[in-house]
């Protein structure tokens, strides 16, 4: 599954692609894709993007108004794309949006299982659908980390993978971050020593630095 740092390079790829036109049309989207139907995909319709946001896995596109919200979840298989004007694409993709210039937002997902998933909602119901994640992994400082691993003590692979706890950390990556650290995945969060967790505060920075300059490079590791 695509986690923070596969999700920010894709932000700042897409960003600037996709506020420069208005929408000239949104959808079609598969059935299993998009999750919701209240306010239909057409009310974005002669809108224009602010721009490509991100919270944790899931990309984010604001309208210019700041009434409604496109929400974006990959999940495992799921990839968005920007094709530029008179670009070939695929036929049938899980999720379409076309801008006034021919420009397209595209998603695809491999497989039969649909899983990725488009929501368009109103600022309201974001808050509501996002307010169970924990800070950015990427934001985090050693003391509200330190909060975190006091908060709850299980197991360290588990705890960093807790979209409440910390958001963005995926099995990936947090293998990654563990043996940067060189912590044990099975040792227990309340039972670090402090230097424990400055060590395990500079390898998540670290190592989602890292991981987001192979993606920004393409590396495929």
């Amino acid at each position: 599954m695509p986690e923070l740092p596969e999700v920010e390079a894709w932000r700042r790829q897409l960003d600037p692609n996709v506020k420069r036109y208005p929408i000239e049309r949104a959808g079609p989207a598969h059935i299993a894709t998009l999750k919701t139907f209240d306010p239909p995909l057409s009310a974005l319709e002669g809108e224009g993007f602010q721009g490509a946001r991100r919270r944790a896995k899931r990309l984010l596109f604001p309208t210019d108004d700041e009434e409604l919200v496109l929400m974006v979840h990959l999940m495992s298989a799921g990839r968005l794309r920007y094709l530029a004007a008179g670009e070939k694409g695929p036929k049938t993709p899980a999720f379409r949006l076309r801008f006034a210039d021919g420009g397209e937002l595209v998603l695809t997902e491999a497989g039969k299982k649909k899983r990725a998933g488009v929501w368009l909602l109103r600022p309201e119901a974001l808050e509501e659908e996002l307010a169970h994640l924990g800070p950015e992994a990427d934001e985090l400082d050693v003391a509200v980390l330190a909060e975190i691993l006091a908060s709850d003590s299980r197991r360290l692979h588990s705890l960093l993978r807790d979209q409440r706890l910390i958001a963005g950390i995926g099995r990936a990556w947090a293998n990654e971050i563990l043996h940067h650290a060189q912590l044990s995945p099975f040792a227990l969060s309340g039972d670090l020593a402090p230097g424990q967790v400055d060590r395990l505060a500079e390898a998540i920075d670290a190592e989602l630095s890292r991981g987001l300059e192979l993606r920004e490079r393409g590396a495929a590791d």
